[in-house]
């Protein structure tokens, strides 16, 4: 069951922002999330917090201009996902940029997910020091590689950690870390995702440079560049986006919008079939991320990061086929294993579900067991977890939260009421994975469900689905469907969804999973559609629905793209 829930809108709120310019429906919208003031959606370059807040970013700064001046040798070591190819192919290109004229080198490292895991273990160590770095440079990881950090300080290599996943107890001996999650980092923006963590450290960097002189003898590089990569790792690892985040996300895109974006997703965005000049933040996340991301899923992520790293418009065109080529892969594998979860959740009554569910099957694929986790999370509204088997009587899990449950806490507690079980966990609130032998899986099985229960309050087993009331009827307009698209959404600061009560005129099934509606509201009819449909709508319907725009022919016009149908 889902329960429709309306945002309170403070009505001071609304009125400060109308005297302060804004339009009365943005007023109500913005006033709805929070926002108090037009500065808030300021989200010029000048409004960043300064790279100087963050705890690390100065003795980074030092640490690599000192290894440039010593024509070092750089190995950044990525994570598999978007976010970790965004930030390593930032790393890579800003290095490269400022290492011009030196003798200094930077590379890049990113490991197998199914052969080695992720994060600087020690046999990552043991592989980079084969290319014989001065420096290792993780992102996107590394704030719990403890016993790797620890192998490349026996191998005499200095190490920086980047990251933004929430620490341990304890830290690695690192050279320097840079996470503003870390314990006595004041930085306001917790939020940064792993590619704005470096983004912030290159920014720290060159400013360091600049009083060392570096650029008496050679061009100072504009970062604002590559804020492209920033933007798209932003939105595709779904971090909260406040308003330091907002700022990086509208920049990037606003570049990506002018066509100022690296080769690689011009290709992308080609062969998804967009356009950049009408790029919005959904498409980062829902277009190009998935792409991205189902290399490292299913093949080598290195595909992604060199499809980011090359400036040769044939050869991004080469990766962002294989590129969309994997993400087809992915969408069969991941169907098929839909339809194998469905049959195991056939044996449990869904109604009387377990709080938390934990599903294993021998035959899915690990790369895919994320998106398992989400699409089960959203179907039953409870966290979830699916596991695939690894190697070595291993099975790998990746799970997906609920609004009320910590994720990482609950198997935090996990592992200290069975110590051992666990042999490696990690994540956030939302998402989270776990590492344990194949044949304790029954008893995690059952200690997340008991561990699940006791988190989570009776309510928070309900969906509630939050929208922005009714759309007043002279809104209904390929005008304010622009002006909704032209802002910044996305999580933690959601795109406006509307409900209303609508009479249905018409009703067909397109390639049969999608509802094509006609529907009339006080003689005002509009065209409507929902993806993956589930539920007849009958003669009346109430509708969760975000104004969208569809084009066809060329012509542009109006479109509801339903969220949530009850038929009335």
């Amino acid at each position: 069951m889902t329960r429709l829930v309306r945002r309170t809108v403070p009505a001071r709120l609304q009125w400060q922002l109308e005297q302060q310019g804004l339009p009365p429906l943005l007023a109500r919208l913005y006033a709805a999330r929070g926002v108090s003031n037009v500065s808030d959606l300021d989200y010029e370059l000048k409004s960043l917090l300064p790279p100087t807040a963050l705890t690390g970013a100065r003795e980074a700064a030092v640490l690599l201009a000192d290894a440039l001046e010593a024509d070092a040798r750089m190995l950044i070591v990525a994570d598999y996902d978007c976010d970790g190819a965004t930030a390593c192919a930032l790393g890579i290109r800003a290095l490269r940029l400022l290492a011009a004229g030196s003798g200094a080198t930077v590379e890049y490292l990113v490991p197998d997910r199914f052969t080695l895991g992720y994060g600087l273990s020690p046999a990552i160590v043991d592989l980079a020091a084969r290319r014989q770095p001065d420096l290792l440079i993780t992102v996107d990881n590394g704030i719990a590689s403890i016993e790797g950090v620890a192998r490349a300080r026996e191998l005499g290599i200095a190490t920086l950690i980047t990251d933004h996943h929430l620490p341990g107890d304890t830290l690695p001996q690192a050279d320097c870390i840079v996470n503003p999650n870390q314990p006595g980092c004041a930085f306001p923006s917790k939020n940064l995702a792993g590619v704005g963590v470096m983004f912030y450290v290159m920014l720290a960097l060159r400013a360091e440079l600049r009083e060392r002189g570096w650029f008496t003898k050679r061009p100072e590089p504009n970062l604002a560049n590559l804020l492209d990569l920033v933007a798209l790792g932003t939105v595709a690892d779904v971090v909260k986006l406040d308003h330091n985040n907002r700022i990086l996300v509208s920049q990037g895109l606003k570049r990506m919008r002018e066509g100022r974006l690296c080769e690689g997703m011009k290709a992308l965005l080609k062969a998804a079939g967009r356009e950049p000049r009408r790029l919005t933040a959904f498409d980062l996340g829902f277009v190009l991320g998935p792409r991205l991301n189902a290399a490292g899923r299913l093949s080598d992520m290195g595909i992604g990061i060199e499809c980011l790293l090359t400036d040769d418009p044939g050869q991004a065109l080469a990766y962002a086929q294989k590129l969309d080529g994997l993400n087809r892969e992915r969408r069969e594998i991941e169907a098929e294993m839909q339809d194998q979860a469905l049959v195991l959740l056939e044996r449990i009554d869904t109604d009387n579900a377990p709080a938390g569910l934990a599903l294993f099957d021998p035959e899915w694929h690990q790369g895919v067991v994320g998106i398992l986790a989400s699409r089960i999370k959203d179907r039953l509204h409870r966290p979830v977890f699916a596991c695939a088997r690894g190697e070595n009587g291993e099975i790998k899990g990746s799970g997906r939260s609920i609004p009320g449950l910590h994720l990482r806490d609950a198997l935090d507690l996990v592992s200290k009421r069975a110590p051992g079980l666990l042999l490696r966990f990690g994540g956030h609130a939302a998402a989270a994975g776990v590492t344990l032998l194949e044949k304790d899986f029954e008893r995690f099985q059952r200690l997340f469900a008991q561990v699940a229960e006791e988190l989570l309050a009776p309510g928070d087993l309900t969906r509630s689905l939050e929208t922005d009331g009714a759309l007043e009827a002279g809104h209904y307009n390929l005008e304010t469907a622009h002006l909704l698209e032209s802002q910044i959404w996305g999580q933690g600061f959601p795109a406006p969804l509307f409900e209303d009560e609508f009479q249905v005129e018409q009703q067909r099934i397109l390639k049969e999973k999608h509802l094509k509606l006609r529907l009339n509201k006080d003689g005002q009819v509009f065209e409507a559609i929902q993806f993956n449909f589930t539920t007849p709508p009958g003669n009346r319907a109430r509708i969760a629905y975000r104004l969208g725009i569809n084009e066809y022919n060329g012509v542009q016009s109006p479109q509801l793209m339903v969220e949530y149908l009850e038929a009335l």
